[in-house]
Parts: structure tokens; C-alpha cells; sequence
């Protein structure tokens, strides 16, 4: 059986006790970490913390040739390991439908999830938010400008949107991102997209996270502190979201009388 653990978003800790009973069973451990980072840890502590030996895997290995892992797991329990909540990544969707079409079984260890932490952290509700995206580095000078869209088209229909960072070489900063969507905001001639309120998040899942909300033409110079990063552009706020940003999140006490 090949069993896809979340391992929650920080250090070796945040693992369920389900995830860490079904590691210690498995004869083999598979983890991958190009999909999701996890900034408080490494390979070797949670060897040490789950006293397993792990392989890790890079995209390859998952996405052009995932026979090594689903033959594994054809006679003996697998437990393949990743960032997060397993099933966010529309990769592991993807493996986990090669894995049955062989005829391997498959099971689910959920753990904790960016997308479910920026809303605790933050205060905003749940059912405000619209469809996230991702910002990815300028790729021989060209910016990819549908994160941009995906925010107008959320913000169209009075929903959050949530941007997940680049991770690919160094983890994009929130002031990155912001610059970003500032270039594609000037390109359309979108002169107010700097009024727009911003709530960013680092290290979600540590013991000393931080969350701050401002206007982005005030927030673009905020040292964050080291990454992960993440930021959300929400719509039209709820009284009690209001509330919650100046409380958790230093927002702006004129968010209160100001329409956001």
C-alpha cells in the first residue's frame, strides 16, 4: 500500500500521531520537498525524530518515473511523506491515480495546510475566500501575469485570494510578490491596486509566526523575516474580519470606516 502522510507545515512536530504510527510501520519512507518546504527542519532530524531511514525524491522521480515508488509499494507498506496536506499538490493526485490504475492501494494521513493556517492566523473566514495561486519568478524577463487575473476575477466576485510564493530556488518574499503584481498592476494601468489592503504571513506553523496587514504602498518595505512567506489580497471585509486584522495582524485602524 502506498500511504500519503502530510507532515504539517514547520519542524518534525507537526506531524499527527496517525502520520508518525504509520512511518514507524512502513518498510520504506519516501519524502519530497520541492512541492512544499519545510524551513524548520531537515532530512536528518526527522530520520532522528521518526526513526526511519528516508529517501528523498526530486520531481523526476515523482512525475516521469514514479515506478520505483508504486512497485515498492505493491507487496509492503510505503509511506511517502510531503509538506503539508498531501492532496494539495495536484502532483500526489496524480500519483496516487498511477498507483490504483496498477493496482496498488492507497491511503490518505491528512496533516496541517498553508491554506487552512493563513485563515486561522489571520481572522478572515473561510467561506470568503476564491481560488488561490501561485507567483512564480520572472522567467527570462517575462512575468507570468495570471496570479494577477486570478486576483481581479476573485475580487469580482468579493473573494480573498490567497498567493503561495516561488519555491523553487530561494524562497520568494512577500515583497517580491508584491513587486510583481505592482509591475503587472502599472503595465494595465491599474493605478489603485497599491490601495488595496494586503495580509502577509511568514513561518505559518512556527512558534513565532508572523501576520501583518497594511496597504500594500505601506507594507512593500516590512521585513517579514526569514520565509516561508505568504500574502493574501482580501475582498470587501466583515465587520468582525476587520476586527480581527487590527487585533491579530496590526491592520490600519481606518480599515474600520474604510471600504475594503
Amino acid at each position: 500500500m502506498l500511504i500519503f502522510v502530510g507532515l504539517g507545515l514547520y519542524d518534525e512536530m507537526d506531524i499527527s500521531i496517525k502520520g508518525l504510527e504509520t512511518i514507524k510501520r512502513s518498510k520504506k519512507v519516501f519524502v519530497e520537498f520541492y512541492t512544499s518546504k519545510m524551513m524548520g527542519t531537515t532530512i536528518d532530524r526527522l530520520e532522528k525524530f521518526y526513526g526511519k531511514d528516508i529517501e528523498l525524491l526530486g520531481r523526476e522521480d515523482i512525475e516521469i518515473r514514479p515506478d520505483k515508488i508504486i512497485e515498492t509499494a505493491r507487496n509492503k507498506d510505503v509511506a511517502f511523506l510531503c509538506a503539508g496536506d498531501p492532496m494539495i499538490a495536484t502532483t500526489h493526485i496524480d500519483l496516487r491515480i498511477r498507483a490504483e490504475d496498477a493496482g496498488v492501494k492507497t491511503r490518505i494521513i491528512h496533516g496541517s495546510s498553508i491554506q487552512t493556517a493563513v485563515i486561522g492566523l489571520s481572522g478572515l473566514q473561510n467561506y470568503k475566500f476564491g481560488r488561490s495561486t501561485t507567483i512564480p519568478r520572472p522567467y527570462k524577463n517575462i512575468i507570468a501575469e495570471s496570479p494577477y487575473d486570478v486576483f481581479k476575477n476573485n475580487l469580482d466576485n468579493n473573494l480573498h485570494t490567497l498567493f503561495l510564493l516561488d519555491i523553487s530556488d530561494e524562497p520568494m518574499t512577500i515583497n517580491e510578490g508584491l513587486k510583481i503584481l505592482l509591475n503587472i498592476s502599472d503595465k494595465r494601468k491599474d493605478y489603485k491596486f497599491k490601495d488595496n489592503l494586503c495580509v502577509g504571513i511568514a513561518r505559518a506553523g512556527s512558534d513565532n509566526p508572523v501576520v501583518k496587514a497594511d496597504f500594500i504602498k505601506d507594507i512593500l518595505d516590512y521585513n517579514f523575516g526569514p520565509p516561508l512567506h505568504t500574502f493574501i489580497l482580501p475582498a470587501k471585509l466583515h465587520f468582525m474580519e476587520k476586527e480581527a486584522l487590527i487585533r491579530f495582524a496590526k491592520a490600519p485602524k481606518e480599515i474600520l470606516t474604510k471600504e475594503t
